[in-house]
């Protein structure tokens, strides 16, 4: 059966005080566009998967590298689908190089599971030095204003952050079969459909736990330990989610402006 490929690589560099794009390489149905962004000089990429959508056997990867200095934020166009599979894994490879100095958002829009999907999904970081890195996964179960229930599935998402060699942090979140009821108790997901991600590595990430705290709400959560923060966060629906994410995403950033495609 036909299956989609795509891969993205772009890398950018800061030349006279602003960072500018160095590299750009895409093929099959990965794209990537640049557009003016809102509020800042410093670029934002844009990946786009012109296959409308991840099936089993399909294959999609991106990888971000930033020189000593630059600054720069990856997304998506839009959520990503991820559609019901024959037996196999949709595979999306993800990777980021930092050098000392630069400062990544890594800001995908939300991953949509439907009824049989399957995903394997990494994300591999390396940073250098004193680099800075906000990043954010978060997974739609379904679509609840659609009525969608899923009733078989598989959601693999492994996490590796490197700093100059050393492991910062590792994450790794599985979940197959009946997901509802997987998600169901207490202690999992209390029935919610939506959940997210949100890591910080840099410097003194403790001075945003008492603010980030508020933000996540009574179904989220925070931790700042070893030079990172991390929030988990759940919630009924995705637009609730999105809620939280946004100024939460906001002020990790510093104040920085979400890409505009992240506006509802």
């Amino acid at each position: 059966m036909q299956r989609a490929r795509g891969q993205a690589r772009v890398s950018f560099c800061s030349r006279d005080g602003r960072t500018r794009l160095d590299r750009l390489f895409q093929e099959g149905c990965a794209k990537l566009r640049f557009p003016k962004p809102l509020g800042s000089d410093d670029p934002q990429a844009i990946v786009i998967n012109t296959a409308g959508g991840l099936t089993g056997g399909d294959r999609f990867g991106t990888e971000a590298t930033l020189a000593a200095g630059a600054t720069a934020s990856v997304t998506t166009q839009a959520c990503e689908r991820i559609y019901r599979s024959t037996g196999t894994d949709a595979i999306v490879t993800n990777c980021l190089r930092l050098s000392a100095g630069a400062r990544l958002a890594w800001l995908p829009q939300e991953t949509i599971l439907f009824d049989g999907g399957r995903l394997s999904r990494t994300l591999d970081v390396d940073l250098a030095g004193d680099a800075e890195l906000v990043a954010v996964e978060a997974v739609l179960f379904g679509r609840q204003a659609m009525g969608e229930t899923l009733h078989s599935g598989h959601l693999h998402d492994r996490w590796r952050i490197w700093r100059d060699g050393r492991l910062l942090f590792a994450d790794d979140l599985r979940v197959e079969g009946d997901i509802v009821a997987r998600l169901a108790p207490q202690p999992a997901m209390a029935g919610c459909r939506a959940m997210a991600t949100v890591l910080f590595a840099g410097a003194a990430p403790e001075r945003f736990l008492e603010s980030a705290r508020s933000i996540t709400g009574p179904n989220g959560g925070a931790s700042a330990w070893n030079g990172k923060f991390l929030a988990r966060l759940v919630e009924e629906t995705g637009l609730a989610l999105r809620r939280r994410l946004e100024p939460l995403l906001t002020f990790l950033m510093g104040g920085r402006p979400l890409p505009k495609v992240w506006q509802l």
